[in-house]
Formats: C-alpha cells, structure tokens, sequence
C-alpha cells in the first residue's frame, strides 16, 4: 500500500491536546508560583507594617496612650467648691474650646457637701474642695485619687455699700451688726473658727450657711449687715465694701482630684492639666486665689517668708500680711493681742487640712 502523508492539519486531535498540554503546563505553574509569592509578600508586608491607618486606628491610638483624642468625646462632671465657680467656669470654657468633643458640667456646692453626694454614688470625674480637710475625707473613702494642690485662699470681711452698722473689722464693731458667716463643716467656716481664736474674738453671728456663696448673696442683697468671706468672693462680690483683716496664717489650701469611679480618667487629667498649667493658674490669679503651697501650714504663721506670697495673689491682702508679720491689731482691733504669732502658729497647722 503506498504511503499516505498527512499534513498537519490531518493529524489526530488528541495529539495536538497533548502537545498544547506539555506547552501550557509549565506557564500555569510559573504563573501560580507568582500568585503564591505576591500573597506571601502581601502577609509579611502587613506583619512588618505598623497599626492600620485611618480614624479607627487614631483612635486605638490615642485610647492607648490618653492622648488628647481620648478628651475629645468625653463628657465629664466636676465637682467644685463653690468659691471656685466664676474661675472654673472660666477655665472649662477655654477646656472645650480646646477640646470640641468635651463636654464639662460643673456641681458648684460647699466641699462637705460635694464629698458627700460622691459618697453616696453621684457621677463625677473630678473633685475640687476648698480645704485638705475635705479632700481628706474623700481620700479616706477611697473616693479619690492622689490629689493635687492648686490654689490657696485667705479670708475677708464684706458690708454693704455704704457699712450701715459702721463695722470696722473683726472687732467690737460687730457686736451689733448681723453677720453671717459660713457654718462650722464648712472650709470657709472652719477658716473663720481659726481666725477667730487666733485674734481672740468672739463671733455672734445671726446666720451660718453651707456654703461661702450664700454667705455673699446676704450681704450683696443688704440681708446681712457684715459677712465673712474668701478674699475671692470679697472680689467678685457686686455691691459690697470689703475690708481686710489679717490671715495670722489661716489659709486655705485647694486640692483637686480624679474621682475613683470615673469611666474616663485621661478626660479629667486633661482638665487637672488645665486648672494647675500656667493658663489656668492666670485665671485663677485673676480672680484672687494665691498661687499653691503658700503659707505652709507647717510654717510659724506670721512668717514673712510663707505669708506674703498667698497675701500678694488677693487684692488687698498685703497690708494684712504686714499687719500679721508684726502681730500688730487692724484699725479698731484692740483684742488682736492674742493673734501674735505664737498663738497663730498653733492654729495655722490644721490651717490646710
């Protein structure tokens, strides 16, 4: 038979399966491998990277590291003395300017009032006391954190416009006048038992009040013929003389705090931050407050030394500091011999407690 040549396009199908199936495999394998090593680069990529860019990882970002960002959704609640409410007020509103997603509410109350409403469960971020005293006792109930000191305060003696009782200090010339004063528990009350004694005065007062500001409303509304009241509601005070008296070393010391129950710790220290940095010690130098630590209760009182610089941060103060230093009785104070500086060093060591 002769032989038949077939051309290529006559050969059997299956032989040209085989031949595309030894020319196409190689190329599916170098092709996977590729896919292979792109994914396990891809892996170790993202192992080596660091966290996830994007909103969600800043805010990993700063939960983990109390940034600022944590502050900026926070709601916070202080709790403050309420000698400190035209300052605070002052210093929370540049705090939210600062931080737009923060919001403060502020409880303005007598200290031992404020201490026991955390007591008793009420929501608060920050504490703010007028006394160490008072701060004390919230530490003691493990209400509190470590405190800090941020302000100090003296006391001063408010009549109305034009002094109808002719008062004249913390002298006789109170005997008649109806004076209205801060009750015992309260830090401004506490302040004024201590003078008292240091200048050996006896008080007779018509009306003692839980807090320093009801003590001022009395007296700006002609209700009391006399008040006494921090130096820095003397100042604030619409209405009102003020006359100044000596400190004989009764001064009272500011700590504020973080709250043990609060649910966002790094919000309130941005808020500590705030009142004990230079802007906030300004503010509240503008509104009379001395600056921290002066006049060491562990000082002699009427030390020059620890006594001039809180009487310096309150208008007015410094002639009561001289008067102090020199155990000297103010105008009309023929019983101030008592308050010489023995006497007052003695009072002065719970002056801050």
């Amino acid at each position: 038979m002769p032989e038949v040549s077939m051309s290529p396009a006559s050969q059997p199908v299956h032989a040209t399966v085989r031949a595309t199936a030894r020319t196409a495999r190689p190329a599916a394998v170098a092709a996977t491998i590729r896919l292979a090593a792109a994914y396990l680069a891809t892996v170790l990529l993202a192992a080596c990277a660091g966290p996830a860019e994007g909103p969600q990882a800043a805010t990993d970002t700063a939960t983990q590291t109390g940034s600022s960002a944590t502050a900026a959704s926070a709601e916070l609640t202080v709790l403050a003395a309420a000698s400190l409410q035209e300052a605070f007020e002052e210093i929370g509103a540049a705090v939210e300017e600062d931080n737009p997603g923060l919001t403060l509410t502020f409880d303005f109350q007598g200290s031992q009032d404020l201490v026991a409403s955390l007591a008793q469960g009420a929501p608060a971020d920050v504490l703010a006391t007028a006394s160490t005293t008072t701060m004390e006792d919230a530490v003691s109930q493990s209400l509190v954190g470590e405190p800090t000191e941020f302000a100090t305060n003296v006391l001063a003696l408010i009549v109305p416009e034009g002094n109808p009782a002719d008062v004249t200090g913390l002298d006789s010339s109170l005997d008649g006048a109806d004076l209205v004063v801060c009750a015992p528990e309260v830090p401004c009350g506490e302040a004024t038992v201590r003078l008292a004694e240091a200048l050996g005065v006896t008080l007779d007062p018509v009306s003692q009040e839980q807090k320093v500001t009801d003590v001022r409303g009395k007296v700006e509304s002609g209700e009391a013929e006399a008040g006494i009241v921090y130096a820095t509601d003397a100042a604030a005070a619409v209405g009102v003389e003020r006359l100044d008296v000596p400190d004989n070393g009764v001064v009272n010391h500011y700590p504020v705090a973080t709250t043990s129950q609060t649910s966002n710790p790094q919000a309130a220290q941005v808020f500590i931050d705030a009142v004990t940095g230079e802007e906030g010690q300004a503010v509240l130098a503008d509104y009379g407050f001395g600056a921290p630590g002066n006049s060491s209760p562990e000082e002699p009182a009427g030390s020059g030394e620890s006594d001039a610089p809180g009487a310096s941060a309150s208008p007015g103060d410094t002639s009561s500091t001289t008067a102090s230093t020199e155990a000297s009785p103010p105008a009309g104070t023929s019983q101030a011999a008592p308050g010489t500086a023995p006497p007052a060093s003695s009072e002065s060591s719970p002056a801050g407690q």
